[in-house]
């Protein structure tokens, strides 16, 4: 007998200083699932492990803004996510947390295991230091400007719009996130991975053993990496939020998160075993398993170069087989965005649409950034289900419901003759398990959802050729064969469905009265020239599986879009920062009046500047003001001004300035007079 195949599949450990969305659905979450549970129907043994990453930065950044203990945070966050997960039917077998003792344990045993080996090299560098806020900046604590892209918000250890990994140190222009000043340089202990020792060995396993499996964008980020010269990595830093550095002289560090996370995978693989009895070493350490890491390209480094690196230092780990890794989902043209709540997060999307998870999963795979970004939108959303759900899928298995209850009050018929329609149907209907597998196998999900549906299509398609609502009348014999014929697409499709469709398979597979773990409804069942519905067999009574989605619904989720959008364009507007402190004398030592401009006309040769005739009440003097981009010459004689009368004369391009138009900016740039306010102010009445 033939030994069930083993898999270790592991999704990207989430962040818990916050809940999850849609983009984390679609990237990592739903395609790993679909995996997963097509595995374990081949009768496969499937270890499919996740849990929260809680020892991020993000995470003490959140607990900062929050005012709570980052224990409190994560514990907050967890729970949201696991049971987002759990809605979703995201059918982990086990979702831990790195704040578990077994996890500390695990990540500290690892650690010394690779200390004791020689497997780091201990360093004094300079690390950024806030001197206000007393404390060395962990990376996530650190922004500034991107040294390869120039972006001007990349973090401290990764630039979020090229992907470039790099330290802190490296910024142009560092800012503290914890006190807004520029830090500075000092001195500090860590240990450090030599990533360079091991880029000979993976020139080899990845460029060369993995050119063909593996997804052009996931080799071409590790080869662009490679190919830029591998450094040596820290592994510890200081902080006070993590697993303690389980070694002498390391009092005020932490691991690394990088390094912690990862770990992650084993140590929540560790304590599934001890759940159900099981033992976890052959899941992360004999040959013959299959270990796959689903992520998002923001992970690519991480779980291709720097993991297996760690395994490989180890000694007695497997190494991934996989990392098929996605890109990222937008919404509605736009990046998604937590701290601008530009996202759908999956416990509000289930407040208005309750016990529609399966539509969310339908769209995001059918819109799934396999080999590129890609873009959700609402309108989208409602036309996947009522035009492909409700009008193929669920029109198919209505009318074989209602068909079969009128026609033999729920039992399945026995055929008669088949003619070739009928052959070939099922014909059809056998080939599509291995054509839908080999998309799945190939981490196609989008490919293999849409041959899915071509199941269905092929059941309305028989059913529109054959009518049976016709032949009853005529032909009941026929329309024996045709129900039946029919029923065998409709069981096939509740099998086929449960990767992708699993609440709807289960609602399908209890309408058709298929029992759970009979081996006749299996997935090779369907490919095999057996039929899962037998003769005389009662199906159960027939309920909609899906429901159309109205206009006013997509409506109100769109509105939702927008109150962010307009609430964040309102946050957008910079305010400039208070100036220094001044005393009373000095702002009485400003004479500011109110004035009219007389005469106005442009700078020859100066883009900006208009030479005013400004009647002061004092007298009529020259003001060159650099207003020219926002008004024109003829618009602006007769306007009463406020002016600053007693600041030293300035020559510019040759003309003389007596004074300045006081004026100020909206948020698009255009510039405004700060007019004296009322009627009969006279020119040179003070403004004090």
């Amino acid at each position: 007998m033939k030994h069930p195949k083993r898999y270790t599949i592991t999704a990207a450990l989430p962040y818990t200083n916050g809940p999850v969305h849609i983009g984390h659905l679609a990237g990592v979450y739903v395609p790993a699932d679909i995996y997963a549970r097509f595995q374990r129907m081949q009768g496969n043994d499937v270890a499919f492990v996740c849990g929260s990453d809680e020892h991020g930065v993000p995470i003490t950044i959140k607990a900062k803004k929050e005012g709570i203990t980052p224990q409190e945070v994560v514990d907050k966050y967890h729970a949201i996510i696991k049971k987002s997960f759990n809605d979703f039917g995201i059918s982990f077998d086990n979702y831990s947390r790195t704040s578990a003792k077994i996890h500390h344990d695990t990540a500290s045993a690892f650690f010394e295991k690779l200390y004791e080996d020689g497997k780091f090299i201990e360093e004094i560098t300079e690390q950024l230091y806030d001197e206000e806020a007393g404390q060395f900046l962990a990376d996530r604590f650190v922004v500034g400007t991107c040294p390869k892209c120039g972006f001007e918000e990349s973090y401290g250890d990764q630039c979020e719009n090229c992907g470039t990994s790099h330290n802190a140190t490296d910024l142009i222009n560092p800012k503290s996130m914890i006190s807004g000043n520029k830090p500075v340089r000092k001195e500090t202990k860590h240990w450090f991975l030599p990533l360079d020792q091991y880029e000979s060995w993976l020139k080899e396993w990845i460029l060369q053993d993995h050119k063909k499996d593996w997804k052009t964008n996931v080799y071409g980020q590790c080869k662009s990496w490679i190919d830029d010269g591998l450094r040596p990595r820290a592994v510890t830093r200081d902080l006070d939020w993590g697993i303690p550095v389980p070694v002498k002289g390391a009092e005020g560090k932490v691991l690394y998160v990088w390094f912690d996370a990862p770990i992650g995978y084993i140590s929540a693989t560790k304590e599934w075993a001890r759940q159900v009895g099981k033992d976890w070493e052959p899941y992360w350490k004999d040959s013959e398993t299959k270990l796959l890491h689903f992520i998002g390209k923001d992970n690519i480094v991480f779980h291709c170069i720097i993991f297996p690196a760690m395994l490989k230092a180890e000694g007695s780990f497997i190494l991934p087989d996989n990392v098929p890794a996605n890109e990222f989902l937008n919404l509605e043209g736009n990046k998604i965005s937590t701290s601008k709540n530009w996202a759908v997060w999956l416990h509000e999307y289930l407040e208005a649409f309750p016990d529609q998870q399966d539509v969310l999963r339908y769209t995001l795979t059918a819109n799934a950034p396999e080999t590129k970004d890609n873009d959700f939108t609402w309108n989208d959303f409602q036309a996947r289900n009522n035009n492909e759900l409700v009008a193929i899928f669920g029109n198919f298995i209505n009318r074989v419901m209602v068909l079969t209850d009128k026609y033999y009050e729920g039992k399945v018929p026995q055929p008669t003759t088949f003619i070739e329609a009928d052959t070939q149907t099922l014909k059809e209907l056998r080939a599509y398990p291995a054509v839908i597998a080999s998309s799945i196998e190939r981490y196609r999900f989008r490919e293999a959802q849409q041959e899915l549906m071509n199941v269905a299509r092929l059941g309305n398609k028989y059913l529109a050729d054959e009518e049976p609502w016709k032949t009853i009348k005529t032909d009941e014999a026929r329309t024996r064969t045709v129900m039946y014929v029919a029923l065998q697409v409709a069981s096939a499709l509740a099998v086929l469905s449960e990767p992708f469709l699993p609440f709807t398979s289960e609602k399908l597979k209890a309408m058709l009265r298929l029992s759970e773990g009979d081996s006749a409804h299996t997935w090779d069942s369907v490919s095999k020239d057996q039929n899962v519905l037998k003769p005389e067999h009662i199906i159960g009574k027939g309920t909609l599986l899906f429901s159309k989605i109205e206009d006013e619904q997509i409506q109100e989720q769109l509105e939702k879009l927008q109150a962010s959008k307009k609430m964040n364009e309102a946050a957008k507007k910079d305010v400039t920062p208070q100036k220094e402190t001044i005393q009373f004398d000095d702002f009485t030592k400003l004479d500011m009046r109110v004035g009219t401009i007389l005469e106005a006309e442009k700078m020859p040769k100066a883009k900006k500047l208009l030479v005013l005739k400004v009647d002061t009440g004092i007298d009529v003097r020259t003001i060159v003001s650099g207003i020219a981009e926002s008004f024109t010459p003829e618009e602006i004689v007769g306007r009463k001004v406020t002016v600053l009368v007693n600041l030293a004369p300035r020559a510019l391009r040759g003309v003389d300035s007596e004074g300045m138009i006081l004026m100020t900016e909206t948020p698009d740039g255009k510039l405004m007079f700060v007019n004296p306010d009322g009627e009969g102010i006279e020119n040179g009445a003070t403004i004090n």
